[in-house]
């Protein structure tokens, strides 16, 4: 018998982890982390609960593999954009609430935004999971504040003298148009988002033509 090459196997593992991963973030956005089960992703993804078990090992490896890539794709579909289309400033914080919209509005993830859901679920269970999904969700505002905070610098907010406190409004209309378009099975949670946001931001003395971008459905697309 001629034996399988190193590098195939592993190219035919990893494919098995991504497909296995893609259902787990799919699932938990919906019925939250503690609902994956060895079994359920077997079935969703086509393998053996054997399989799964040997990529994964446990329920936590297997819990703490998803976090890592739905952190993946949330870069991908909200950082990556809004870092590609515009400059440092003020047009970054606008691309980055176009993006976040959009990426939630469009359910990359079946049940909305995976870390606001995952943030609910584990907010009060301290261990390794909750402290994953604290992470991702701390890099994602560290970046939005430090974005705002170029934004001070360059005179584009000069009303603004405290980045994380517009970090706290952004997020947080962003998460509540989240859970009210899920809700109510309506975008109009998004494009209110988007008018409070704008409005925010002029108050703050923003240039309304970079402000008038912010939308749900980037410019870019």
């Amino acid at each position: 018998m001629v034996q399988e090459p190193r590098d195939g196997r592993r190219a035919r593992g990893d494919e098995s982890r991504r497909v296995i991963l893609a259902a787990a973030i799919d699932a938990a956005s919906v019925d939250g982390l503690e609902g994956l089960t060895i079994g359920r992703l077997a079935d969703a993804a086509g393998h053996s609960k054997s399989g799964v078990a040997t990529l994964f090992g446990s329920k936590e490896q297997l819990q703490l593999a998803t976090v890592a890539a739905a952190r993946d794709v949330f870069i991908e579909r909200v950082i990556a954009p809004a870092r590609a289309g515009s400059e440092r400033g003020l047009g970054r914080v606008c691309a980055l609430i176009s993006s976040w919209l959009a990426y939630s509005d469009e359910r990359v993830f079946r049940g909305g935004c995976f870390f606001a859901a995952t943030s609910v679920e584990f907010d009060s269970r301290p261990g390794p999971v909750r402290d994953a999904v604290m992470a991702a969700s701390s890099a994602w505002e560290d970046y939005l504040t430090v974005s705002i905070e170029y934004a001070i610098a360059a005179g584009e907010l000069p009303g603004l003298d405290d980045a994380r406190q517009l970090t706290f409004e952004i997020v947080s209309f962003l998460e509540a148009a989240n859970t009210r378009s899920l809700l109510h099975a309506s975008a109009d949670p998004y494009d209110r988002a988007a008018t409070a946001l704008r409005a925010r931001l002029l108050s703050l003395g923003a240039d309304p033509a970079a402000v008038a971008g912010i939308d749900r459905v980037p410019a870019a697309a």
